[in-house]
């Protein structure tokens, strides 16, 4: 049997990753002829006060998930929905959570109903997105086209975690900078990706250490489709403070979209060590590069210990890419348990059928004492 190759690709990883896993918006909005629908609201922590950073919007239908913007530096939001918004952009890896493999199904239309954007928000949700931090989805269901104000969503944060995702740069910022760099999320908090570039550059310029702000420089340029200048903004956000976890995450990231596996290597590790059992994705894009380099044993160890963490089963894919390391290293029983596992916490995972295919082989030569060679 011909087995599916080691190399589980960026594209692959990410859609099994909470924030790194997106897909395009409904064919219903794409579509619509109706006018447009404004949301409004505002984030606060549990105390009352704004969050420590930038908070991602993010909408879900059906499993579907699309970015709708930022908080500004207040916290506020707003954005809309109507026709022809069609634009995506990343979500965030560094959530402990990720999609199941439901939410790559596609999202149904029911071409006889008459108004597409509220039958399209019917099953929508809206997400917070903060590493560290957690909220419950807020319905984006509405009864008619127009303006719908969500009130007050509060952030509650995930044990230690919250702790590495604010940098202690930030108290030291002048008061120029800080406020450089809060112009600049309110620029990003309406996608105004280069307007927003020029506020964070602006507050580095005053405050070379200013950690967060080279970091939200890097989602700026990110915006723009500069990809390589955000690397270099999140590698020194990462040298401004090296325990700031956002900026290993990205680093992570962006290494595994472009393959380059040393890097992935690299900056999962540094991810890892600053928090090795609240992030299983951190463990999954550290076991694929790991593999890719060869590095079969260290991979396995690195699986092992994603699916270890993982206690909710939020990310299936570590189980798929244990089953293939260990396939990789002739120990076919316990690859066929992890492929299993998957399907089990995958039913309806899009390459289901390869891997129902790979796992009954296995069981074929198992039961006829056969040994298998990749």
């Amino acid at each position: 049997m011909r087995l599916r190759s080691l190399a589980v690709t960026g594209a692959v990883i990410a859609s099994c990753i909470a924030a790194y896993g997106q897909l395009t918006g409904s064919s219903e909005l794409l579509g619509s002829q109706e006018r447009i629908t404004y949301f409004s609201g505002n984030v606060t922590m549990e105390d009352g006060t704004p969050p420590p950073d930038a908070v991602r919007l993010q909408r879900i239908c059906k499993g579907i998930t699309r970015d709708e913007g930022w908080t500004d530096a207040r916290g506020r939001f707003s954005f809309k929905i109507g026709r022809g918004d069609s634009d995506t952009t990343m979500g965030d890896a560094a959530q402990a959570t990720g999609p199941s493999a439901e939410l790559t199904r596609a999202f149904g239309y029911n071409s006889q109903l008459s108004n597409p954007i509220t039958t399209a928000l019917r099953d929508c949700d809206l997400q917070l997105v903060l590493s560290g931090y957690q909220a419950d989805h807020v319905s984006l269901a509405v009864a008619s086209v127009g303006t719908k104000n969500l009130g007050t969503l509060v952030l509650h944060p995930n044990s230690r975690v919250s702790t590495l995702t604010v940098s202690a740069t930030t108290l030291l910022a002048p008061s120029a900078a800080r406020k450089a760099y809060d112009k600049g999320l309110d620029e990003i908090s309406r996608r105004k990706w280069e307007a927003a570039a020029s506020d964070f550059t602006k507050a580095v310029k005053i405050y070379p250490k200013f950690a967060v702000a080279w970091y939200q420089l890097g989602e700026a340029r990110l915006g723009v489709g500069d990809a390589k200048s955000a690397v270099d903004a999140w590698n020194q956000s990462a040298a401004a403070d090296a325990r700031y976890m956002k900026a290993w995450e990205r680093l992570t990231v962006a290494a595994d979209q472009r393959h380059d596996w040393a890097e992935s290597e690299r900056a999962s590790s540094a991810w890892l060590k600053l928090d090795d059992d609240d992030f299983p994705g951190a463990w999954l894009f550290n076991a694929v590069a790991r593999a890719q380099l060869g590095k079969l044993e260290d991979a396995e160890h690195s699986a092992r210990e994603g699916v270890r963490s993982d206690k909710a089963g939020k990310i299936p894919r570590l189980n798929y890419v244990l089953g293939l390391i260990l396939l990789q290293e002739h120990k076919y029983g316990e690859s066929a348990d992890c492929f299993r596992s998957y399907l089990r916490l995958a039913p309806n995972a899009p390459d289901q059928e390869a891997v129902r295919q790979q796992l009954a082989e296995l069981d074929r030569m198992a039961a006829a004492g056969q040994s298998h060679t990749p």
